[in-house]
């Protein structure tokens, strides 16, 4: 994965493997939490939420 690449994601909770096979690392499910971005303690992937995302505030 790039390090300059944003993925936009529609949930506060994304999933990041760092590309998978041999180049990745355990898949790790990050939580946005207050904020509408994350990044990747791993691979250092951005994670924005996407501009108009719907999200609900609970469950």
């Amino acid at each position: 994965m790039s390090d300059s690449e944003t993925i936009e994601s529609d949930s506060k909770t994304v999933g990041c493997d760092g590309g998978g096979g041999a180049l990745g690392h355990p898949l790790v499910y990050l939580e946005m939490g207050e904020k509408t971005d994350i990044t990747c303690p791993y691979c250092s992937q951005h994670f924005v939420l996407r501009e108009g995302a719907k999200v609900s505030a609970g469950h």
